[in-house]
């Protein structure tokens, strides 16, 4: 079964992980949901549950190739299993999705899905596609603990980590909503039956990518999140390269190493400001991880280079970070830590209730040129899903749950007030 939460690190301070352990809901039928799981840990379950050693490596790597790399959710469907054996699996164990809530496709042809747990949590995903590439943007936490004042999910309270199965049942569900999976029966796992380009039928882009930018602080969840990682690297599985994902970070410098030792995928990391005085209104987290300790911990990334650079992602907010002279000090701050970086300039997408505008697209062209006659790549990222609130920092999913704590104290206010 999934842990129940990640280890918390031992920071005290409001901008630290706030402690929501989550006890994994037994499902009523008894049954246990290998989703998210690798295949040690589905080796482990099948041994528990009666299998030999032998018999349990063996079905697992079976059943881990139909999971990821087929997309299959019922047993039956495993062909390559005796009768017996499915029937034996599905009376102990599922292979879960996501639910989803709502799922709509904007004009531009992002999509997005809003989500539910088993223990009632809403959470959002978001499917970019683009002419070369189809990016998925997944959620690691429901809600956030950070705060961006310019974002519209830091307004949401944290409730929990999200589960590597939760991680990982994201890319699933996108994998089957895109129809991108091979088709046709396997006669064994070990067949090297060739899946050429017809046997898929995506419907219009493939999922190529994958950036940890949805609703969270990834690093905040790190062992979850490096786990599903894991997972969907796995060469005989999903199998996407470690190149084409990307993890993005508001900064939690004390886990940036580890990212780059235990997960080894792009960094990028939500600059937004290049004076303490700006970042600490937009990032909070700046208050306690400043701008020079941040990019100095960039300059030790692991696995940093000219060929895998670090993004560095910086919302366009009128009069708030847009000048000549923060263009040129992003440029001064870039080139002193002498850091493989790229930025991203975001026209800040507006959300109900910001007092935030969006930089003039002159005053953006002009910000971009600065920073490339500094000999930085600047591109100016064109906003997708607008109308469907799905841009960057616009999710925030549109049904919050109260805590139990919350229910218990309005509920007590309400008894005193009636005597």
């Amino acid at each position: 079964m999934q842990s129940a939460a990640s280890p918390l690190m031992p920071i005290p301070g409001p901008l630290d992980p706030v402690p929501v352990p989550r006890a994994v809901t037994p499902r009523e039928d008894g049954r246990s949901d290998l989703m998210g799981l690798s295949r040690p840990q589905i080796k482990a379950m099948f041994e528990e549950a009666g299998l030999d050693a032998k018999a349990a490596k063996l079905r697992s790597k079976q059943v881990f190739h139909w999971l990821y790399h087929r997309g299959v959710t019922d047993f039956d469907a495993m062909t390559d299993l005796a009768k017996p054996m499915r029937g034996w699996m599905a009376e102990r164990f599922v292979v879960g999705r996501p639910q989803v809530v709502e799922a709509q496709v904007s004009s531009d042809g992002t999509r997005k899905w809003l989500l539910r747990s088993d223990d009632g949590q809403d959470y959002e995903m978001v499917f970019i596609p683009d002419a070369d590439r189809g990016t998925l943007c997944v959620s690691s936490q429901v809600g956030c603990t950070l705060n961006c004042s310019f974002c519209h999910t830091g307004t949401m309270r944290l409730v929990r980590n999200l589960t590597p199965g939760e991680i990982v049942g994201q890319v699933m569900l996108a994998r089957d909503a895109l129809g991108e999976w091979p088709r046709g029966n396997m006669a064994s796992a070990n067949d090297d039956e060739s899946d050429e380009a017809s046997h898929y039928t995506p419907d219009g882009r493939m999922l190529t990518n994958i950036v940890m930018m949805g609703m969270g602080e990834p690093l905040y969840n790190f062992d979850h999140v490096r786990d599903a990682l894991r997972v969907v690297m796995d060469g005989d599985g999903l199998a996407l390269s470690k190149r084409r994902i990307t993890l993005s970070t508001s900064g939690v410098i004390p886990m940036m190493a580890r990212a780059g030792e235990e997960i080894g995928v792009n960094l990028a990391v939500s600059l937004h400001g290049v004076t303490k005085e700006v970042r600490d209104e937009l990032v909070p987290l700046n208050r306690k991880f400043g701008i020079d300790e941040l990019l100095a911990a960039c300059a030790a990334y692991p696995g940093a280079n000219n060929a895998r650079r670090i993004t560095f992602e910086y919302v366009m907010i009128r009069d708030k970070n847009d000048s000549d002279e923060d263009a040129r000090e992003l440029v001064r701050l870039l080139r002193h830590y002498k850091l493989p970086a790229k930025v991203n300039l975001i026209p800040f997408n507006p959300w109900p209730g910001t007092d935030y505008e969006c930089s003039t697209p002159e005053r953006i062209r002009r910000f971009s040129d600065i920073v490339f006659e500094g000999g930085i790549s600047a591109p100016v990222r064109t906003p997708r899903g607008r109308d469907i609130m799905a841009a960057c920092g616009q999710l925030k999913s549109a049904s919050e749950k109260k805590s139990k704590a919350e229910m218990k104290r309005l509920a007590d206010e309400k008894q005193a007030a009636l005597g």
